[in-house]
């Protein structure tokens, strides 16, 4: 059996784009990316924290060191630039992975700066 476990999560992420015009995912910092263990494509939970839109789309990287957080597509309806974000992984494990497991937290300041 498999349990899927919370692997990582970025707490309070400012957004700083929305692109209605691209066809779809989080663009996300390759630093931060790196910081919570995110890999491209990767799928995530978004949860907004100013509105409370839960959504789940995939990981792509953007440019290093400039705290990026852009909601592309579709998922650029359910955010406002500069609103927090949590933006969540999970990972299948069995019980014995789980139980060992730790998750990784990362917390950027209000620019997305780590």
């Amino acid at each position: 059996m498999f349990l899927q476990i919370h692997k990582s999560k970025i707490h309070r992420a400012t957004v700083t784009q929305a692109n209605l015009n691209y066809v779809g995912s989080i663009t996300i910092d390759e630093d931060i990316m790196d910081a919570a263990k995110l890999m491209d494509g990767e799928r995530v939970q978004i949860v907004n924290n100013n509105n409370g839109e839960r959504l789940e789309t995939y990981v792509i990287p953007g440019e290093r060191g400039s705290g990026v957080i852009c909601l592309n597509g579709a998922a650029a309806r359910k955010a406002e630039i500069g609103d927090v974000v949590i933006i969540i992984s999970y990972a299948f494990m069995t019980p014995e992975e789980a139980k060992a497991h730790k998750a990784t937290t990362v917390f950027p300041d209000e620019h997305n700066k780590l």
